[in-house]
């Protein structure tokens, strides 16, 4: 059994316990790292980049903020806060995959460090944005991390968390199941000759299959002290969850 805020089952095609989870994701994405971007890129429809801008600005990014994205992996989010904030100063990438970091450097200036949503190694009060990109269901505890979030947060900092979301009709749960089940990981294979790399997309679709509901992600960011919290659905598929620190 999973902790009680656990993103998802324990997924015992992978791994065998909830210990073993996070030694589990660190190295599968270590492994595929080299390959994320383009893989990120098929799955996308090459829209990526303008929607991350896009979100990050209506939620309320701007000039002057300071910034930190956990789970940056290869800094999808972080490219993006980088072209509104203007100031490699202003933005710090977290992630806990070394091979991930790596990737990042190769196209970011900013700080770069080591480390988990479940601890973070900043003081209190010290951003005043923080974005997280298609990584909730890498969590171990969504209600640790989130306690985390909102401990860095400076009063009012805002928190914004994309996620990918089943459709809500049958129909749109088959196709989008023999997308990211069957053909993403083929293609992800043929295209990078990794057998790492499909397997990420695998582990991905089990993932976004076996996520907890929308309904309880709110409820964990209300019980960690968020307030104004609420989920935006764009295309039925990509969930935007925002949350604010009170005063």
């Amino acid at each position: 059994m999973g902790s009680p805020t656990a993103p998802h089952p324990v997924l015992k095609k992978y791994y065998e316990s909830e210990s073993e989870r996070r030694p589990f994701v660190r190295a599968l994405f270590d492994d595929a790292a080299e390959h994320y971007d383009w893989v990120c890129a098929l799955g996308s429809f090459g829209s990526g980049q303008r929607y991350r801008r896009s979100v990050l600005v209506r939620s309320g990014l701007c000039p002057g903020m300071r910034l930190l994205d956990v789970a940056t992996g290869t800094g999808l989010v972080a490219r993006a806060a980088t072209r509104i904030l203007r100031d490699p100063g202003a933005l710090i990438g977290l992630d806990p995959s070394g091979g991930m970091l790596r990737e990042a450097r190769r196209t970011l200036s900013i700080p770069l460090v080591q480390g988990t949503v479940e601890e973070l190694p900043f003081a209190n009060n010290h951003f005043d944005f923080l974005s997280m990109g298609y990584a909730l269901r890498h969590m171990a505890d969504l209600g640790v991390a989130f306690g985390e979030c909102l401990r860095v947060l400076k009063p009012g900092g805002r928190v914004l968390i994309l996620e990918i979301t089943l459709p809500s009709s049958r129909l749109g749960q088959r196709v989008f199941r023999v997308y990211f089940e069957k053909v993403l990981p083929r293609i992800a294979r043929i295209s990078t000759g990794s057998a790492k790399a499909e397997l990420l997309m695998k582990y991905y679709w089990d993932t976004i299959a076996g996520c907890v509901p929308p309904d309880m992600i709110l409820g964990v960011l209300k019980s960690s002290g968020f307030i104004d919290v609420e989920r935006r659905v764009l295309g039925g598929l990509l969930s935007e969850y925002l949350g604010r620190k009170p005063v």
